[in-house]
């Protein structure tokens, strides 16, 4: 298994997860999948903005994919904050592979200046609430019924950390 910065080639492995976690969780509140332009806008529009897609492989498969991006769309004054996703495929969950795809992740915001990760996390996901305190992370907000997916309400957890 490599850790490595995503290529245009990875990108319907990443669709692929992405459109798993949409099907099966609450981990992204959009009901239907997306396409591969899509992925393929978002992944540009990372590029764009020079922040990292990470990914953990096997050969020319995808395991799992880890990101951050703006943090409340164009306005100046969150430039030093980030919002990061972690996926990983549903057949490598378990085994420390979001750990491993978190660590780099985070020295990568740091190395670019940036003063604080932000994670947006289903209130129902308490495997997902530990992962990120085990990374330092802290809840800062708790919506109510804010989402509806598979025909319930959902709350969503803002949880975010300082970094260095």
């Amino acid at each position: 298994m490599i850790l490595r910065d995503a290529v245009a080639d990875d990108v319907p492995g990443i669709l692929a997860i992405y459109n798993e976690v949409i099907a099966t969780s609450t981990a992204v509140y959009i009901d239907d999948p997306v396409s591969l332009a899509d992925r393929q806008a978002w992944f540009a529009a990372r590029q764009a903005e020079a922040y990292p897609v990470l990914v953990a492989s096997e050969g020319d498969n995808v395991l799992g994919y880890a990101s951050f991006g703006t943090f409340r769309g164009p306005w100046p004054g969150f430039r030093y904050s980030v919002e990061h996703s972690v996926h990983i495929r549903n057949d490598q969950r378990g085994n420390g592979l979001g750990g491993r795809l978190m660590e780099p992740l985070i020295a990568r915001a740091e190395a670019m200046g940036k003063h604080i990760m932000i994670g947006a996390i289903d209130a129902d996901n308490a495997g997902s609430i530990r992962f990120h305190e085990r990374f330092g992370f802290e809840i800062s907000g708790h919506m109510k019924e804010v989402g509806f997916k598979f025909g319930r309400w959902l709350d969503l957890v803002w949880m975010q950390r300082k970094l260095s």
